[in-house]
């Protein structure tokens, strides 16, 4: 029997990718007025964001429930054990939610470690890609485990958000930062340090915004293996990779697509960066 991984869908994984490495992605509701949506099952990318930059109401995320967790770990139950991994707790309750699950379901045949990657996004996904491949090459349950936890504590992450409005419209800065920000036009750079998310520099315009991030890249030092996540255009995604390809040859082996859960903060135009040091 296999380790079964359990994430959520903050990690931003693609469901081919998910389920070529037999990973379960418990979602993030999409509260929009009265519609409930669950991220990536009732609204896809593409539906949210040309919904978010059309609708004058912006929408809020909520944490999976301990019984969604629950009934992920029951379907896993005849597995070797089960490694969940998730969004920091110190910017969401994913977490806890894992954490009172995993008290009532698992059993000594089925044991249930829940990890806080203290990271999201491509962050989150670098993690849970790195202990799914760990678990499909046979590795035990205690070693999945192990694997996870390095990797979290190796994992580099940054990022370029286009502009502070809806950073402002979820809450996550107050309205007269973001009407600045919209004013002047910057654009935010932001990472995370200690599971929380902190800013790393601001941009006054796109193209000094991606040469600021590939540098933050570069002293960030060297990487194994790169996880690209993004709510941009392609074109801009296409001349971003080559460019982080030149930087870092055959270490991109991700590009995954940003959902809800983090564009309700970012909105379109976001790139984040994740990279597990040597």
């Amino acid at each position: 029997m296999q380790v079964q991984i359990v994430t959520d869908s903050t990690a931003d994984i693609d469901r081919d990718t998910a389920d070529s490495l037999r990973i379960s992605v418990v979602p993030i509701y999409v509260r929009w007025e009265s519609e409930v949506f669950r991220d990536g099952i009732d609204l896809t990318p593409t539906e949210f964001y040309t919904r978010l930059v059309q609708d004058s109401s912006h929408p809020a995320t909520t944490q999976p429930s301990p019984e969604d967790f629950v009934k992920a770990y029951q379907a896993s139950a005849d597995s070797a054990g089960i490694v969940s991994i998730h969004i920091s707790s110190k910017i969401s309750g994913t977490f806890n939610s894992a954490r009172i699950a995993a008290d009532q379901a698992a059993t000594d045949a089925t044991p249930v470690e829940v990890i806080d990657s203290g990271l999201n996004s491509a962050g989150l996904g670098l993690v849970v890609l790195a202990a799914a491949e760990s678990a499909a090459g046979g590795a035990t349950f205690d070693e999945v485990v192990a694997e996870a936890r390095r990797a979290a504590e190796e994992t580099r992450m940054i990022g370029l958000f286009d502009t502070m409005k809806y950073l402002a419209r979820s809450g996550r800065i107050s309205p007269a930062r973001g009407l600045a920000g919209r004013v002047l036009g910057v654009k935010p750079i932001l990472t995370f340090r200690d599971g929380a998310i902190v800013r790393a520099g601001l941009a006054r315009s796109r193209t000094a915004g991606m040469n600021r991030l590939l540098k933050s890249l570069e002293q960030m030092g060297d990487f194994s293996e790169i996880i690209v996540s993004h709510s941009t255009t392609q074109q801009e995604l296409d001349d971003f990779v080559s460019r982080l390809n030149e930087l870092y040859p055959q270490r991109v082996s991700h590009v995954f697509e940003m959902g809800a859960a983090l564009g309700v903060h970012g909105g379109p135009g976001m790139i984040i960066v994740a990279g597990r040091c040597v």
